[in-house]
């Protein structure tokens, strides 16, 4: 049994509890525990990531949150930095799946975030067990 770590960057409530649903069902249904840790935003779950592997307690992570395009250029940074964190951390070895939404509105996060019906958080725990089983098959 593996132990991960979902980090949510709660901005969206409603999206997020879906989307961790999602996440928690499907580390469940593979055997595996889970802990929820809440960051700002974002941008600071890479590091979060980072920090919480430090400890040795995790196997691997779920990143969770929700960015939506608004009338300015934050959403670029936002969703490009934050992917670019997290896959900076997978190269380097983590195990990680990135349920981060970036959408244009809120009904495409809503179907997206839902378990019944594009399952995102769901798909991003499933990635994070397929990563970890690739580390553990190539340690």
């Amino acid at each position: 049994m593996a132990k991960f770590l979902i980090v949510e960057a709660r901005f969206y409530d409603h999206l997020n509890d879906q989307l961790i649903q999602g996440a928690k069902a499907a580390l469940k249904a593979a055997g595996h525990k889970a802990e929820v840790i809440t960051v700002p935003g974002a941008l600071e779950i890479p590091a979060a990531i980072a920090l919480a592997d430090q400890s040795g307690d995790y196997d691997g992570y779920v990143a969770i949150g929700v960015v939506i395009r608004g009338e300015t250029y934050h959403f670029e940074i936002v969703a490009g930095e934050s992917a670019r964190g997290i896959m900076a951390l997978t190269i380097d070895g983590l195990a990680i799946g990135n349920g981060i939404l970036t959408v244009e509105n809120e009904a495409q996060a809503l179907v997206r975030a839902d378990p019944a019906q594009k399952d995102k958080g769901g798909e991003a725990a499933k990635a994070a067990l397929a990563l970890l089983a690739l580390r553990e098959r190539f340690s």
